[in-house]
């Protein structure tokens, strides 16, 4: 089989954050599957003439269910096709990128990989909110706030609520009430600070601050819609809209 599938990390939506394994490894391509999240500007970079299949998921309307995805890949590279499957973020990070890697290798298909700055990472770049500080978090956990069909919410708490560690929520608007209260369940401090970033390092990208008693109907009232991501943790009380090395310089005395 001569065909083969890229799985390449898209970014959060800055093309300037694309790798440059990325961008070669698009540019190769003959055909490239590409999700909704990924902008127009990075979508943009294919090579002329390349065949392009969107495949994207909204909440509760998947134009494309993963198994029609999978097969997909493997039709095209099948066919001897280089194949771009094209995500937003990193594809490895709530991306299912291993899912579709596994199923292709479990049909013969030879299968590479480019890594992406994931959401996080670029709404901390963006906003100037670190994710890890001296003094304020010595660890991040990533968390997804979804679940396949709208399954139960069957977060491990306890574990998330560390009062030194930042809580990053990826797909979290619709539960974020849910989530708010389980870590409170767990005595993390209704104070604690909260950052919203919807689109985060797009022309679009909006803020909102709150904290986590308040979370659920500041989401409301302002009306968030995914993508959007919670940083939720001390680290959010460094946000503010001057440079990053100005905080710093404050942090550190």
């Amino acid at each position: 089989m001569s065909g083969k599938v890229f799985l390449i990390g898209a970014g959060p939506g800055d093309p300037e954050l694309m790798t440059l394994r990325a961008l070669r490894m698009l540019q190769e391509a003959d055909v490239v599957v590409y999700d909704r999240l990924v902008s127009a500007d990075i979508l943009n970079l294919h090579t002329e003439g390349a065949r392009l299949i969107p495949v994207g998921k909204a909440p509760k309307c998947h134009t494309a269910p993963q198994d029609r995805i999978n097969e997909i890949l493997l039709e095209e590279a099948s066919a001897g096709h280089t194949v771009a499957r094209l995500k937003g973020g990193d594809p490895m990070i709530f991306g299912r990128g291993s899912e579709e890697a596994a199923y292709l290798m479990a049909h013969g298909v030879a299968v590479e990989y480019a890594p992406g700055i994931t959401a996080a990472q670029g709404a901390s770049a963006s906003t100037g909110v670190p994710l890890t500080h001296r003094g304020l978090a010595t660890s991040v956990q990533y968390v997804t706030g979804h679940r396949q069909a709208d399954k139960v919410l069957d977060l491990d708490w306890k574990r998330l609520a560390d009062p030194d560690s930042t809580l990053v929520v990826y797909m979290g608007v619709a539960n974020i009430g849910q989530i708010a209260m389980g870590l409170m369940t767990e005595n993390l401090p209704g104070s604690t600070p909260v950052l919203a970033v919807g689109k985060a390092t797009t022309p679009d990208e909006s803020r909102m601050v709150s904290r986590l008693d308040q979370l659920a109907t500041d989401v409301r009232e302002a009306g968030l819609k995914a993508p959007t991501l919670f940083i939720i943790g001390k680290v959010v009380s460094l946000y503010a809209e001057r440079p990053v090395a100005e905080l710093l310089e404050q942090a550190n005395g």
